[in-house]
């Protein structure tokens, strides 16, 4: 099976989409590090790896990493094709979310003021998913385990991210994770954020449509191969 996707275009532009993707996983290390000092609740993966915190001597980085490599492990394990950029956003958002922590102020433990620092996290999150997807190296392991999920289950990709999301959460909670309101406003903030940061950066939507609808059909043909 071919696990790599994305098509080779030279070391220049390595570099370069490198360098490009390095700043979407900055954004989202900054971005998670401001929803952790909101203290209104994360975002679902983030409630989960918070809640691996408590229980194992890890950072939120370090947990973030950890979980990753085990998502990719499933991944892997369903036959799903990955790119470079799976294997790099494993890595280095963690190692962001460690190296911001320090400079990340907290705000005052007034609500209206956490909400505004939770949506203000919120919408950095969206830029830097905005930046990575617009690099084109591969979906993140999440949204390649929400593809897995929909081949296999012959399901669509939304009910698959939704079915994903829900149970993250769930176990997250039940491991003691910091599920609150700020989940919720995060779960319904961060689309249209993620759109407005496509609008800014000039990101097309129907190429991305079109990325995983290309890696969706290579791991159909691969299936069928086998």
């Amino acid at each position: 099976m071919q696990f790599i996707t994305v098509q080779w275009k030279g070391w220049k532009r390595f570099a370069r989409d490198f360098l490009i993707i390095q700043i979407g996983f900055l954004l989202f290390g900054l971005a998670i590090n401001v929803l952790v000092q909101a203290s209104v609740g994360l975002d679902s993966w983030d409630v989960l790896q918070m809640a691996l915190t408590y229980h194992f001597p890890l950072t939120l980085g370090e947990s973030s990493i950890v979980v990753a490599f085990l998502i990719i492990l499933a991944d892997i394990a369903l036959r799903e094709p990955l790119g470079w950029g799976t294997v790099a956003n494993m890595i280095f958002i963690g190692v962001w979310v460690d190296a911001l922590k320090p400079y990340v102020p907290s705000v005052p433990q007034i609500f209206p003021i956490q909400v505004a620092y939770l949506l203000v996290g919120t919408l950095i999150m969206g830029f830097a998913t905005a930046i990575y997807i617009g690099v084109d190296a591969g979906a993140g392991p999440r949204d390649t385990l929400m593809l897995a999920l929909s081949r296999l289950g012959k399901i669509s990709v939304r009910v698959s991210r939704t079915c994903i999301e829900v149970t993250v959460v769930v176990v997250g909670w039940l491991l003691g994770g910091p599920a609150w309101v700020g989940t919720l406003i995060a779960a319904i903030a961060i689309g249209p954020a993620v759109q407005f940061g496509f609008k800014v950066l000039g990101v097309h939507q129907t190429t991305i449509h079109n990325n995983l609808a290309t890696q969706a059909c290579r791991s159909h043909e691969e299936e069928n191969r086998d």
